[in-house]
């Protein structure tokens, strides 16, 4: 009964920390962190200088001893720029905080079904990925709704440089007309050329926070334009029909694999769903599988060889535009 007791009360302190870390604190709270931080440091960095490079490193964590292992590690890196291109103002050392108490809620909440710590705690590991799927599918929104904003984006742009204004400021109307997320990052892109960092850097910085194809050849244009000369106007109005008609083909690609990728959803979740409800019906026929070592053993290579099927049906149905 205490063993219960104990595992309710740490499932649900765990998953109540776990989702305060994801929301992130009140805009208040942060603000006097940020004065309190500030305060504290006679050399603090400014906003400017933490903009002007995205390889400058900048503090990964609020806890001190975890923010000091996460800069030794090359994967933080990838982590802190794989936020930022999701939108998503969290830091690394929140991300992965929230993947451990996520698990030990799962782990300790499972341990109230098997009374195995082993199993509780193996099974409770498939939650840690959940985090950062949901980041990978909120950058690939942003990407494609950035992708969707760039033909009209550049059209505009066009339309300002022929009107005689120059290029910064036609970014800043860019950065004032358009809609999120191209808004924003154009604005942000516009700013830090306003506080002296050059436009070579800003646009690299802009392009290494939206890896979007589209975006490369916007930026390349303008760079070899600004060191070869030319007319900007009609090169862009070139990659703005080159991304209109890549986004086209993308679009019609996706309507022509649509039963694909239907297929690999029904054949991956099938199993699973038909495994859970035969469960609900006859518990004890379908507990052989992980209470004798034969059903353990067809239990794991089922879900190995539904995972291979899941990537191959992936793989034949992903075509690069």
């Amino acid at each position: 009964m205490w063993m219960m007791l104990i595992a309710l009360v740490v499932a649900v302190a765990a998953m109540a920390f776990a989702v305060k870390l994801l929301r992130g604190s009140a805009p208040e709270q942060q603000v006097q962190r940020r004065l309190k931080t500030v305060q504290q440091s006679e050399f603090a960095p400014t906003e400017f200088e933490t903009a002007t490079d995205l390889r400058i490193e900048d503090r990964l964590s609020r806890l001190p001893w975890l923010n000091r292992l996460l800069a030794r590690l090359d994967v933080a890196s990838r982590l802190r720029l794989l936020l930022i291109q999701a939108g998503v103002k969290r830091t690394v050392g929140s991300l992965l905080m929230i993947c451990l108490f996520a698990w030990i809620g799962t782990a300790c909440l499972l341990y109230l079904r098997f009374w195995s710590v082993p199993i509780a705690a193996g099974l409770g590991l498939l939650v840690i990925p959940l985090p950062f799927l949901y980041v990978l599918r909120r950058r690939t929104k942003r990407f494609q709704r950035f992708e969707e904003q760039m033909p009209e984006a550049i059209d505009m742009l066009v339309s300002a440089l022929r009107a005689g204004h120059s290029l910064m400021t036609a970014i800043g109307f860019m950065g004032q007309e358009t809609a999120e997320p191209l808004s924003g990052e154009f604005r942000q892109c516009f700013e830090e050329q306003n506080y002296g960092v050059d436009l070579r850097t800003a646009l690299l910085n802009l392009g290494s926070r939206m890896a979007v194809q589209d975006l490369q050849i916007f930026i390349a244009a303008v760079l070899i334009q600004k060191e070869s000369g030319g007319r900007l106007a009609e090169v862009l109005e070139k990659v703005a029909q080159t991304a209109r008609e890549r986004f086209r083909l993308r679009k019609q690609v996706r309507v022509h694999t649509a039963q694909g990728r239907m297929t690999g959803w029904i054949l991956s979740l099938l199993p699973v769903g038909l495994g859970f409800a035969m469960y609900l019906v006859h518990p004890e026929g379908i507990s052989v599988l992980w209470t004798t070592s034969i059903g353990l053993k067809l239990l794991y290579t089922a879900g190995i060889m539904n995972l291979l099927g899941a990537l191959v049906i992936r793989k034949i149905i992903r075509i690069r535009v």
